[in-house]
């Protein structure tokens, strides 16, 4: 009996597999950083949404337009959420001030579209299977409908 797998049992690893990980990059240090600081300050509703309007204004315009957009339908679409920041990233909270949903901009992590999440306190359960983050790149009419329903629905 052969002690050598036979090669059809036993798949190469690509260079991707070898690769050690090294731990957090930069960028994920950073936003762990930021909500360390986050967590440390109290600070008053209207602390918290300039924060967000700050990190907004320091976005690359692109991202910027899309997260100004995602601010205007988020607090008008639920009031009762409230904006603050969380790991660095503009995010809108309930009364318990669990974060609800939250905005990423694509150069938070070098990544090639900006993203719409939504945590796990969103009412957003459909089945046994549902979507819980959106790539974003641009907004038309219909992504902005969209993102309202969403909204409506996750703190429903």
């Amino acid at each position: 009996m052969s002690t050598e797998p036979e090669s059809s049992e036993t798949p190469q690893k690509s260079a991707a597999d070898k690769k050690v990980s090294r731990g957090f990059s930069d960028l994920e240090k950073a936003a762990m950083k930021e909500r360390a600081r986050e967590l440390k300050a109290a600070k008053t509703k209207a602390e918290d949404e300039a924060d967000l309007l700050e990190k907004i204004a320091e976005m690359s315009e692109t991202d910027r337009a899309l997260v100004t957009r995602i601010h205007e339908i988020v607090t008008a679409s639920a009031p009762s959420l409230s904006p603050k920041t969380w790991y660095g990233m503009p995010a809108y909270a309930n009364k318990d001030g669990k974060v609800v949903c939250f905005f990423q901009s694509a150069a938070k992590f070098s990544a090639r579209y900006s993203t719409l999440g939504f945590n796990d306190t969103a009412n957003l359960d459909d089945g046994t299977m549902w979507p819980t983050a959106f790539a974003l790149k641009s907004l038309t009419a219909a992504d902005e409908k969209k993102i309202s329903e969403l909204v409506k629905k996750a703190v429903g």
